[in-house]
């Protein structure tokens, strides 16, 4: 199929799958961390203190995850959907209201577990079981959501602080989310059922077989995974998370390091599209040991940067990962272990991705109040993504042949 006839034949999901990822991002770390200045002043907080509330309501939403995850197995993206957007309206709604630390841990539960946790999960869940012979095109067109975020919400956000009170930021938000919600049910109209697809479109994964979460938990693959599945969200998450010290440290304006954003948005979007293509080309057990090699060139040039040329360098090659990662991982699961339990396993991936969210900026926060600065503390990162890709690259390498025999 021509790419303009599989936009056209399939507008209204695609379109679908990019307002889940973009309403994702008042849930997403990048989002929340413009306004880790003013929460920290606010409450008193320190940088170990911020950091641990956010890991402590990062690691709650991972474990309801596993549990909510599932259910789109059972229900239609275009109900959850809704009951999704107005969940993280509502968060929105409680952090503009918001007078005491106490119940910062529950807001930003509430904020990760339906923004960064369900609404990623739902696009590309729903991506990955709809579409078969283009998944990686579909991953890779639906995740320009998180890319479009990115490059926008950051810049007029902190713009928007010079004019507005940072908890009234929090109503924009929100009422931003509950405009999306009947957009995405109209969106929707015709979608069919996870169950009813899933027979439709049958794709099995290793020996032929569609594996349960139970069975995937229970093979090697799944855990020479783990590494690369905490990575990306661990240390991804502490840079975005400590933007404000980071620029803080090296003597730049905050808003010298958002304006560098949309040419990360704008690499990612390019890695996206190519990783999609690749995908589509080459399948994922060729390309997924090794797209996590550029972040340690990315963190080499974070802990290196005299100047914000290096900072420039450094998201240009942390955009190749991040973009890739939209789509790679995601038809992983599919491919390897099937479409009839994708949501269930997609799930506890998507679990160990937000527990990584949670445990980075903690961490990288207490290590910080420590004395370990973050130019050290990126050098050892760097460290970490070198061997998630010999881990997946191992993993991968012992699973190859059983993946070939559906195939061909």
């Amino acid at each position: 199929m021509r790419f303009t006839e599989f936009l056209k034949t399939n507008a209204s999901w695609l379109w679908a799958g990019v307002l889940l990822t973009f309403m994702s991002s008042f849930g997403q770390t990048f989002f929340i961390s413009i306004f880790g200045g003013h929460i920290r002043e606010e409450f008193g907080l320190s940088h170990a203190a911020w950091g641990g509330i956010y890991s402590l309501g990062t690691t709650a939403s991972a474990v309801v995850m596993i549990w909510a995850g599932v259910l789109t197995d059972i229900f239609r993206t275009r109900i959850l959907g809704v009951i999704v957007f107005f969940g993280l309206a509502l968060a929105a709604v409680a952090m503009a209201g918001l007078h005491s630390a106490v119940y910062l841990p529950f807001v930003i539960f509430a904020l990760r577990f339906f923004g960064q946790g369900m609404c990623s999960h739902l696009a590309v869940v729903a991506m990955s079981r709809w579409f078969v012979a283009n998944r990686g095109r579909a991953l890779s067109l639906a995740t320009l959501g998180f890319s479009f975020g990115e490059a926008v919400l950051p810049i007029v956000f902190v713009f928007l602080m010079g004019y507005v009170a940072w908890h009234n930021l929090w109503l924009v938000s929100a009422l931003l989310l509950l405009f999306a919600a009947p957009l995405l049910w109209w969106l929707l109209k015709e979608e069919r059922t996870p169950q009813a697809l899933a027979q439709e479109n049958i794709s099995p994964g290793m020996n032929g077989r569609h594996w349960t979460r139970r069975q995937a938990l229970s093979h090697p693959l799944f855990w020479f995974m783990v590494p690369a599945l905490l990575g990306p969200s661990a240390f991804g998450t502490a840079f975005f998370f400590h933007q404000v010290h980071y620029s803080e440290i090296k003597g730049w304006d905050h808003i010298a390091f958002v304006s560098l954003l949309p040419v990360y948005t704008a690499g990612g979007v390019l890695a996206m599209l190519v990783s999609g293509w690749a995908l589509d080309k080459f399948g994922t057990a060729r390309l997924i040991p090794f797209y996590q090699f550029p972040l340690s060139i990315a963190f080499i040039c974070f802990s290196q940067s005299a100047d914000i040329t290096f900072l420039f360098v450094g998201l240009l090659f942390f955009a190749m990962t991040s973009g890739a990662n939209a789509t790679l991982p995601n038809a992983f699961w599919a491919e390897f272990y099937g479409t009839q339990h994708l949501g269930a396993i997609k799930a506890m991936a998507a679990a160990v991705m937000v527990l990584g969210s949670a445990i980075g900026p903690g961490i990288t926060g207490v290590l910080i109040d420590a004395g370990i600065a973050l130019d050290t503390q990126y050098l050892w990162i760097a460290g970490f993504f070198l061997l998630c890709s010999l881990s997946m690259l191992i993993g991968v390498s012992r699973s190859k042949s059983a993946l070939q025999t559906i195939l061909g």
